[in-house]
């Protein structure tokens, strides 16, 4: 299984640019939102987490059948022990 996410970037005249990636983020409201797939075939969107958070959110996309999708939304504590379960942290969730 490979984790490459393809990609079709499209600018605002409708020229499509294609890539691939492991994972990306948008900036949206001044926050990182991270996208990666993980285990099991499942997408990951996960925003960043700053100074002063007390807990962040990952929203874990699972392919059920054609056409059907299961949703989940993780409110995790932050860690002040330093270690933080983000997309970036290479845990499968």
């Amino acid at each position: 299984m490979s984790d490459s996410l393809k990609l079709v970037l499209e600018d605002v005249d409708g020229t499509q640019l294609e890539t691939s990636c492991t994972r990306f983020a948008v900036i949206w409201q001044g926050r990182e939102v991270w996208i990666q797939q993980v285990g099991n075939n499942q997408l990951m969107i996960g925003v960043d987490v700053e100074e002063g958070d007390s807990e962040y959110a990952n929203l874990l996309l699972r392919p059920l059948a054609t056409n059907l999708v299961s949703l989940e939304l993780e409110m995790e504590p932050v860690d002040e022990g330093g270690h933080v379960h983000g997309p970036d942290c290479g845990h499968d969730h």
